[in-house]
């Protein structure tokens, strides 16, 4: 992928704003690649994985909004997960519920996240 001046869309340049969100976004790439044989895609906006559709999607909320948050995972699930650690819940479309979870520290990216990546994965086949 291309972004602004045909030069490539990279993590560093989706982060370039915010070190700690792209130390982030390596941990997550690390827990889905050492899970599953996703691919990687990364925009302007975001860095996208994907088995057949994408599944899990980080980015720089700092790109959008004011906020201390370094970087956001949304996770694509065909069923909506009740956790208090979710930001936001929305339903873009029938089978799809995309998770919003805010990234502070490295431990965010736990057992359950894990398991719900996995699970979206599977789902996004």
């Amino acid at each position: 992928m291309t972004g602004a001046a045909g030069k490539p869309s990279t993590p560093e340049g989706v982060f370039a704003n915010s070190p700690e969100g792209l130390r982030l976004c390596h941990i997550v790439s690390d827990a889905i690649l050492g899970a599953v044989p996703a691919t990687v895609r990364t925009t302007a906006s975001q860095v996208a994985f994907r088995n057949r559709r994408g599944f899990a999607y980080v980015w720089n909320p700092q790109q959008h909004l004011k906020t201390a948050v370094p970087a956001v995972l949304s996770i694509a699930l065909p069923r909506r997960v009740e956790s208090a650690r979710f930001k936001e819940v929305v339903h873009p479309s029938p089978g799809v519920w995309m998770h919003h979870l805010e990234l502070n520290a490295a431990d965010d990216v736990d057992e359950d996240v894990t398991a719900w990546l996995i699970e979206a994965f599977g789902a996004a086949s």
